[in-house]
């Protein structure tokens, strides 16, 4: 049965029983905090809502999957149809990537009757950390009913951005903490935060075999509201503590207890790290390199040395499935554009262009294709870095490094010719573009990110080709010469602060 609530804490506290439908989690009993148990359980309901999924698993939005039972064990389990496709209490979940962890925590909490907070936070500078200001507190009492939680979305949406997570890890008014770089700590529903503002969530992990080296698979959100699994590697996740804002690094949401009064207080760095049943609190990650956080990374993914050839092709694939990915980003801003006929996108000027709002961020594709650069790079490099590494693939001691570096060169160059992704062009006639050709154009791609331009012109077609012999757009002239002036940072793969 619904019990009416208590109060409204920090965000939210609602109370509810669990129906059929979340029969798989005990049921809550009365007021209380996020206990270490608890925050198993949450990693539990992370992981079974996104099992079985791979980089290929999308969604329009949230929502989608929250209303699927067969995913959700808490579908519907205040019996007010909340989860329902239609209907006046169906809640809508479109978050952006920043708000995705938030939302995903929020529901947990509204449907297990835990405290929910967040704090609005400043952005911070080069050199001050985005610091949190206030912990948003809701007052008086607010009836048990999903608009209200809708409207506390709308509040999250509104309050919470990129600099949440990248407060100092060192910090104590913040909604998340440093976690250690081991497989306990990094579970479902831990958190990454990018240099740069993009925010990830851990959903799960797929053990190595001997055939197939193992991942890491997270999810986030776009701005058009979208929902995708992400694997864990360089052109997925971007790592450097090198002249950015705040701290980037894998997080765990800080976990909210109530005093002896029943008012919700956060958990200091110290308290959790005296808890192990929290996960651990851990500074390992700060001014780390680039180099060590990937190391540290890969090692717990594949634990045992990886086939040289195998370790290639699983870098062929994320390559090529973020390729897959960046087809359907750029037929959507083509969309917006033929919806459009003769309207102009403004673009921002300067570092804006990486986090603006409106059609620009909707449609554009700077940080995807600084990404993307990030990504061949890693694949062009690996034989190299293979050659380097003996050590860390089955081939050492059986050849020497530079007939190992030859053969992953041919491999490469085989893959690269056989792997392809199609576009439609402006006229609607399909293109197809090997990875091969992808690699020809690198170059275009470090101006390939502007909607104003037309599909062609977006995946690098040269001038007077066949390929580009459709083309009917073409950015304005000072959009050009914006673009221009920001090449160098896609030349570098750096993305100013």
């Amino acid at each position: 049965m619904l019990q009416q609530p208590r109060r409204i804490l920090c965000g939210l506290i609602l109370i509810a029983s669990a129906s059929a439908a979340a029969a798989a989690l005990p049921a809550p009993e009365g007021l209380r905090g996020w206990s270490a148990a608890e925050e198993r359980l949450y990693a539990s309901w992370i992981e079974t809502l996104f099992a079985g999924t791979d980089e290929r698993s999308s969604w329009k939005a949230l929502h989608e999957v929250l209303r699927d039972p067969a995913r959700n064990p808490l579908h519907n389990s205040l019996g007010l149809g909340e989860d329902d496709a239609h209907g006046p209490n169906a809640v809508v979940m479109t978050p952006d990537c920043a708000d995705n962890p938030y939302f995903l925590r929020a529901y947990y909490a509204w449907k297990r009757g835990l405290p929910f907070g967040y704090h609005e936070t400043s952005w911070g500078t080069q050199e001050s950390a985005p610091r949190g200001l206030r912990w948003q507190a809701e007052a008086g009492t607010v009836a048990l009913h999903p608009r209200a939680f809708g409207r506390l979305m709308n509040l999250v949406k509104n309050k919470v951005h990129a600099g949440n997570g990248r407060t100092a890890l060192r910090a104590d008014a913040t909604d998340y903490y440093p976690v250690p770089l081991n497989r306990e700590a990094l579970k479902p529903g831990t958190v990454y935060a990018d240099p740069y503002g993009h925010t990830l969530v851990i959903v799960r992990w797929v053990p190595q075999t001997k055939k197939s080296p193992g991942q890491m698979l997270a999810v986030d959100a776009q701005p058009d509201g979208t929902i995708g699994i992400k694997r864990f590697w360089k052109g997925n996740f971007l790592f450097t503590t090198d002249n950015v804002v705040g701290e980037p690094g894998f997080k765990a949401f800080r976990p909210i207890v109530l005093d002896e009064g029943g008012r919700p207080r956060l958990l200091t760095n110290r308290e959790i790290a005296a808890d192990p049943g929290y996960g651990g609190f851990s500074l390992e990650q700060e001014n780390m390199t680039g180099e060590a956080f990937y190391a540290a990374i890969e090692r717990l993914i594949n634990p045992e040395p990886l086939d040289a050839a195998a370790a290639l092709e699983d870098l062929f694939r994320a390559l090529h499935e973020q390729l897959i990915v960046r087809v359907g980003s750029v037929a959507n801003g083509e969309a917006y554009m033929k919806a459009h006929p003769g309207a102009v996108i403004p673009m921002p000027s300067a570092k804006a262009v990486f986090q603006a709002l409106g059609p620009w961020e909707d449609f554009s594709t700077p940080n995807r294709d600084l990404r993307l650069l990030i990504a061949i790079d890693t694949v062009l490099e690996f034989p190299d870095k293979a050659a380097r590494n003996p050590k860390a693939y089955e081939m050492a001691g059986r050849r020497r490094p530079e007939d190992v570096r030859r053969e992953l060169d041919r491999l490469l160059e085989k893959r690269a010719a056989e792997l392809s992704i199609t576009y439609h062009r402006s006229d609607g006639s399909p293109w197809v573009l090997t990875l091969q050709d992808v690699f020809r154009r690198k170059e275009a791609f470090e101006m390939s990110y502007n909607p104003n331009d037309s599909v062609e012109v977006r995946w690098g077609a040269p001038e007077r080709s066949d390929e580009i012999s459709t083309a009917r757009r073409r950015a304005p002239g000072l959009q050009i010469e914006k673009m221009k002036a920001l090449r160098e940072w896609f030349r570098k793969r750096l993305r100013p602060s």
